[in-house]
């Protein structure tokens, strides 16, 4: 089952990481008005608000600051990086990486460090947040990460810390007010959890920030058994809330009500908080069946499209989670810095593109408008 997310993954990111096509196939269909009949404003909750209000952010060529301003006028306060390690076979532990050359530019440690200098001159705090990706051709998902041996289990922590603390060197250099530990790494965690608590005792001897933990929503957030060695619970949060498409909002709230128990759970039972490390919706009429798959790109039409599907998942979640103080914040995936500066012939460029607006940034959609709504009575 967590291969599931395999699909949204791979397509996810080839499509709208690789510089250059971001702006081409996620703009949305910028002449939809808004809706909000159904987007009554709320009072903001009693209480602590979420102190985390994210966006992941999308690597790309060399960006200079006027790229943080627009997500400050949102009340974003805090954006996650996203640099990769390489993996070819799921039980093999031999993990290539690339710190310095290669990739793109804002995946290196010095575009790493630049952007959060600048997201930094700018209020905003960074969650570094690696991830391994599988090269291989054998159908495997990072979730499988298996080794056949002892021998190759050893193996493999020894590269995933060399992985892992060179990116908490950084992120204790560049003054990163977070680290990710892993990334959905579910048989790894469930197999070796003493080998991940001793990792972390390494984390903490060159780390001072705080970390986490990225965890699959389908049962790995549960199978995890180390939360109480971290600061607090993170969940990749593409939780199925209905199977039908264009649903209602109080469809989609009522979605939420038994992941919400599940969640509520983990959280009292580790007395930890929770932050949504990755969550987020494309712009269709299934977003909300199964929100982790990227819609195949070769098959859809704009008749797909549905920013109002869109936007009522996001105003259902924040609806849902607005009076839990044990959720502490949310990461919305996924955000284009150079989108948000496009020039109007840009984006009209974009939208005559053979491409359908069904990309998960809420970006010149209404769903942007419901983030920053509900970010802005946070601050």
């Amino acid at each position: 089952m967590p291969v599931i997310s395999f699909a949204h993954k791979t397509t996810h990111w080839i499509f709208c990481c690789v510089a250059g096509l971001s702006l081409t196939m996620c703009t949305g269909d910028l002449n939809q008005p808004a809706v909000s009949s159904n987007m009554a404003t709320l009072a903001a909750p009693a209480g602590k608000s979420p102190s985390m209000r994210g966006v992941c952010w999308t690597a790309s060529d060399s960006l200079g600051g006027e790229c943080m301003v627009p997500v400050k006028k949102l009340s974003v306060n805090w954006i996650s990086q996203t640099p990769f390690g390489w993996q070819d076979a799921h039980n093999k532990p031999e993990i290539g990486m690339s710190f310095k050359t290669g990739y793109l530019w804002g995946e290196l440690d010095h575009g790493l460090s630049y952007t959060t200098s600048i997201a930094h001159e700018k209020g905003i705090k960074t969650m570094l947040k690696p991830h391994l990706w599988m090269t291989g051709r054998q159908g495997k998902w990072r979730s499988e990460i298996s080794m056949d041996s002892e021998e190759d289990w050893k193996k493999w922590f020894e590269n995933y810390g060399i992985f892992i603390l060179h990116y908490a060197e950084l992120a204790e250099k560049t003054g990163m007010e977070s680290l990710c530990i892993g990334t959905e790494l579910h048989m790894s965690i469930k197999e070796r959890p003493d080998d991940w608590r001793a990792l972390i005792k390494k984390i903490r001897q060159v780390y001072s920030g705080q970390i986490t933990y990225a965890a699959n929503f389908y049962e790995e957030y549960e199978d995890l058994t180390f939360w109480d060695d971290l600061d607090f619970i993170g969940i990749q949060g593409y939780f199925p809330l209905t199977k039908s498409e264009n649903p209602s909002l109080e469809e989609l709230k009522a979605g939420w009500e038994e992941h919400v128990k599940a969640i509520k759970k983990v959280s009292d039972k580790y007395g930890k908080k929770v932050v949504f490390t990755e969550v987020g919706y494309k712009s269709t009429r299934d977003a909300a069946i199964k929100p982790w798959e990227w819609p195949d790109r070769r098959s859809a039409s704009y008749a797909d499209t549905s920013n109002l599907t869109q936007q009522r998942c996001y105003e259902a979640m924040f609806q849902t989670f607005a009076d839990k103080e044990w959720v502490d914040g949310f990461f919305i995936w996924k955000w284009h810095p150079r989108l948000s500066m496009a020039t109007p012939e840009q984006l009209a460029a974009s939208k005559r593109s053979n491409f359908p607006a069904i990309g998960f940034t809420p970006q010149k959609k209404p769903a942007e408008q419901t983030m920053a709504k509900w970010y802005k009575k946070w601050e």
